[in-house]
């Protein structure tokens, strides 16, 4: 006699529903950075792209990476990914080309989350982003995480150590300097746009300093951690044992 209980495969591997597709680099991945396991409470697949340099990607729009993306999406359904994120915001470009190719839900970015806390906000105020390049971000990257195209932006691109170590692609980062980078960014866009009220981080290595952020400005602030906790929550909902 059995339990009752059976069982069905299908796939190679389980327990990891999530499956991220990283960028090829070599900077430092902290605890909080999309590319470091530790950052998540929850098992999760990684699967590196191969000639995805930060710097094509936020700076020349992945250009020549679509196939290579997808590819990369099939490769880690096929390993048991019920679901897919990437570890770059400006891929919210291929948020649709991604979703028309895999059978499996697609959050490529956290500025998918703008018109979310635009619905959450109080009558007068607007979410703002902070990014890694104010200066690549365009109307075209709003549009397709299907956010308002004027939505306030200003980047670290001013900074000492953040977009220099990223998009540089160096192997030392020096956390304060790079924290400073982000929260002076932040800082900047309340000063510039006081209708901001919350703050949208798009790159997903701002993460570590998603705190400091808050505590600096008192705003909300969302990231590709707290998108990608709520998209998980939806591919492994919670269990509840009732007494």
């Amino acid at each position: 006699m059995t339990d009752g209980r059976i069982f069905h495969g299908g796939k190679p591997l389980y327990g990891a529903s999530l499956g991220i597709l990283m960028l090829e680099a070599r900077f430092p991945r902290i605890v909080g950075d999309m590319g470091n396991a530790r950052t998540w409470p929850f098992p999760v697949l990684y699967k590196v792209v191969s000639g995805a340099s930060p710097d094509r990607v936020v700076r020349r729009k992945a250009e020549g990476l679509r196939d290579e993306f997808i590819a990369a999406a099939h490769e880690l359904v096929r390993l048991g990914a019920e679901g897919i994120t990437t570890n770059c915001g400006f891929l919210a470009l291929i948020q649709a080309e991604l979703q028309a190719a895999v059978p499996v839900p697609v959050a490529t970015s956290s500025l998918l989350q703008i018109p979310l806390a635009a619905r959450l906000l109080p009558p007068g105020k607007v979410p703002g982003v902070v990014t890694i390049s104010a200066a690549t971000l365009t109307r075209e990257h709003l549009l397709a995480a299907g956010a308002d195209p004027d939505t306030p932006v200003v980047g670290t691109d001013a900074g000492s150590e953040f977009t220099r170590v990223i998009l540089g692609d160096e192997e030392r980062l020096d956390y304060g300097a790079a924290e400073r980078d982000v929260v002076g960014a932040a800082e900047e866009l309340v000063a510039r746009h006081p209708q901001v009220g919350a703050i949208v981080l798009e790159c997903t290595n701002m993460c570590p300093y998603a705190r400091a952020v808050r505590r600096a400005t008192g705003l909300p602030v969302y990231d590709i951690v707290s998108l990608v906790t709520w998209f998980h929550a939806g591919l492994s909902p919670a269990r509840f044992v009732q007494d």
